[in-house]
């Protein structure tokens, strides 16, 4: 009789501490971002950051940014962020970053491009690269949400006459958009109520692109899986997204240093980086292999040459990229067969891929203040006719105990 009575105990017990740990469910969640949205370069907005469809356009119109509403999960969520381009116009291959302003940081480009903060007055040859505090006010780098590179032409120039003769026999016909897809639940921490997202194209016309960006949220449908508890710790992020930045060519002349601090807390630390080199001359940092290292307190965690050698794959998406017979563009090869821009190997990226970033885990790391050092000794510095510099970005997630 004793241990049937210890047993209905403890049998209680587990339901209350299940019923306590109810978790409330909101079921799946799309959010269109941008739907069919027109990015394209006008100097109108330059001068006059316009605002359309709850759509602020910043940087003569290269950048749009967007509040959002999203769900505050209890329960574990996988999150997806899918993309569609098209070429509006624009024929050239560009880069490009889908992104999310943290919301611990009261300083943003939009400060910067609606002239709420002076970029000026940081005095710093490269700013918004990493975290900034000044007079209770603080800045923390733009974290990526994908970072692609839009092909030459896809979509607009895909039925040009002008085009046709380029096709390869190789490929059924020119595709009419370009898809990425990418899980980004690590970043969950960040995608939670009114948040800002943003997009940006290195475009100079007025043609540009439209794109669509989507935000899935899946629930676990297991009833009591707890979501995570986990931060996003943005520690840098070279690429340009306001006017007043110039590109990043400073990994030519020294390495880029930046400081965090770990709570006692912390579990399950890893470092995610993303880069890619460009330069589009013939020696360029986009088309000569470069070494990137990476230290933590001085102790190398990892090098290795960013490299896509499968860019070929990617000609469907590109019809209006410049070909050339293979005899006339290498000097040691016999063949005719054309070649095209777009088939060229890459530091990181292909015209028409998105680029994932590289997760490293920091195995023993201790609680405190750490230092990231990146470093790309051979990248070379900008010149007159000579464009080289480099987006790198990177943040720190770690779980709570």
């Amino acid at each position: 009789m004793k241990n049937f009575t210890y047993i209905s105990i403890f049998l209680y017990l587990m339901c209350t501490a299940c019923a306590d740990k109810e978790l409330k469910t909101i079921g799946d969640t799309s959010i269109v971002v941008f739907e069919d949205e027109h990015l394209h370069f006008d100097m109108a907005f330059k001068e006059n950051p316009s605002t359309q469809n709850d759509i602020l356009r910043l940087d003569a119109g290269r950048v749009l940014v967007k509040k959002i509403k999203v769900p505050t999960y209890e329960k574990q969520a996988t999150v997806t962020v899918d993309m569609t381009l098209t070429s509006n116009g624009d024929p050239w291959d560009k880069s490009g970053s889908l992104f999310v302003i943290p919301k611990t940081s009261n300083l943003s480009l939009i400060d910067f491009e609606t002239g709420k903060f002076n970029l000026d007055s940081l005095k710093v040859m490269y700013p918004m690269v990493t975290y900034y505090e000044k007079d209770r006010l603080q800045y923390q780098p733009t974290v990526e949400l994908l970072r692609f590179m839009t092909p030459f032409g896809v979509g607009h120039f895909t039925n040009d006459e002008r085009v046709k003769s380029r096709k390869p026999v190789y490929i059924p016909k020119w595709e009419t958009n370009v898809s990425w897809s990418q899980n980004i639940t690590h970043l969950l921490p960040l995608l939670e109520d009114e948040i800002y997202v943003g997009v940006f194209i290195d475009t100079w016309t007025k043609e540009g692109y439209k794109l669509t960006a989507t935000l899935h949220f899946d629930e676990s449908e297991i009833p009591l899986h707890e979501k995570k508890q986990s931060t996003v710790l943005p520690l840098l992020n070279t690429t340009k997204y306001a006017s007043g930045q110039k590109l990043y060519d400073e990994f030519s002349r020294s390495d880029l240093q930046v400081e965090f601090e770990l709570p006692k807390q912390a579990t399950n630390v890893r470092l995610y980086y993303m880069t890619t080199g460009h330069g589009g001359h013939a020696t360029g940092d986009e088309f000569v292999q470069k070494e990137n290292i990476i230290r933590l307190n001085d102790t190398v965690i990892k090098s290795f040459i960013p490299w896509r050698d499968d860019c070929a794959s990617f000609r469907r998406f590109n019809p209006t990229s410049g070909t050339w017979k293979a005899n006339e563009f290498y000097d040691d090869v016999d063949d005719c067969e054309k070649i095209a821009s777009s088939d060229l190997s890459r530091s990181n990226w292909c015209p028409g891929s998105d680029v994932a970033p590289i997760r490293i885990p920091l195995k023993n790391i201790s609680t405190g203040k750490h230092t990231v050092s990146i470093s790309i000794p051979e990248a070379q510095e900008a010149k007159e006719g000579e464009m080289n510099y480099w987006m790198v970005s990177a943040y720190i997630v770690y779980d709570h105990e």
